[in-house]
């Protein structure tokens, strides 16, 4: 009737849909949404609820120990650490990743990291709780979880090689506080042949996950043992047989004139700074100094027991 299409929202065509154009809805919506998430970070996913069970029960349970006394668990925290933790080989037991998360490349290899490991519960969380766990550090949305570390019983190490028909060789760190210094003399005493390492149980490094790092997975082979009194430690290796060397800037014998590197021996490494505690240094059997031509004053605890280490396997072959 003339005059109708003069009347408001009436459709003049037979035309179905936008006129002019969908303001490019159609073609975002072709643009995809990345690649499918493992299994485990699929909401309502029969994984992902048999990871969060995992994850319950595990954080439930106390973690199986060796020796030495009880420890806690570590947060590694932010894209990069947790990516590099994850490709090094650091032990973890649960991936906690933000809800609604900007999946990017770093985001994206740290998932894929863990699903090909296996063993590490993925666990979505919302922001405030990932604030609260890391105490509102700058997580960026993951956050790792590495169990504590079962340390061995000094005198494991000594019986471990006397078992095999090898003379113990062991490296003792006194006050050495910084992670990276003991996980590579961790990766030392592996590289040349050495029986394990002990720490004191105050005042000094544990196996960190930066110390798992430095190791560059030796860890996983070469047993760290905690020492509730390292001086007591000592002598209870003295009994057995071994002898005790300390590193000394001011020792009484040189490197080189060192017999007894290839027996049953113990390499005790002070801190850069302050070197052997006194009781410490009063306990060892011999101290011994690294010469250094070159003029310097001190190498730090890892160098140093690299270089002797490596004295002592050069003599054992």
């Amino acid at each position: 009737m003339a005059g109708n299409s003069q009347r408001r929202n009436r459709r003049t065509t037979n035309k179905k849909g936008a006129t002019v154009g969908s303001g490019g809805k159609r073609r975002r919506a072709l643009e995809g949404k990345g690649p499918t998430p493992p299994a485990e970070m699929r909401k309502g996913h029969a994984k992902q609820r048999a990871a969060q069970a995992r994850a319950k029960q595990a954080s439930r349970r106390p973690a199986p120990r060796r020796g030495g006394p009880k420890g806690t668990h570590e947060l590694v925290v932010g894209r990069n650490p947790v990516f590099e933790a994850l490709r090094d080989g650091v032990p973890a037991n649960t991936l906690y990743v933000q809800q609604f998360i900007d999946n990017d490349e770093r985001v994206r290899e740290a998932l894929q990291l863990a699903a090909d490991r296996g063993g590490i519960a993925l666990m979505e969380a919302p922001k405030p709780e990932l604030d609260r766990m890391t105490n509102g550090l700058n997580h960026q949305g993951l956050v790792l979880q590495v169990p504590p570390y079962e340390y061995a019983h000094p005198e494991d190490l000594a019986a471990a090689a006397f078992d095999d028909g090898e003379d113990p060789l062991i490296v003792a760190l006194d006050g050495v506080t910084d992670p990276r210094n003991l996980g590579a003399v961790v990766r030392s005493v592996c590289a040349f042949g050495g029986h394990g390492v002990v720490v004191p149980e105050r005042r000094a490094a544990g196996m960190t996950a930066g110390a798992w790092k430095t190791s560059a997975g030796t860890a996983a082979r070469t047993p760290v043992a905690r020492a509730t009194n390292l001086t007591r430690a000592l002598e209870a290796y003295q009994k057995a047989g071994i002898t005790v060397v300390g590193l000394a800037a001011d020792g009484e014998a040189e490197l080189q004139d060192l017999e007894v590197l290839d027996g049953p021996v113990v390499i005790v490494v002070g801190s850069e700074g302050k070197g052997l505690s006194r009781l410490v240094g009063e306990t060892c059997d011999i101290r011994v100094r690294i010469p250094m031509p070159g003029g310097a004053e001190s190498l730090n605890a890892g160098v140093a027991a690299g270089v002797v280490l490596y004295e002592a396997a050069r003599r054992r072959r």
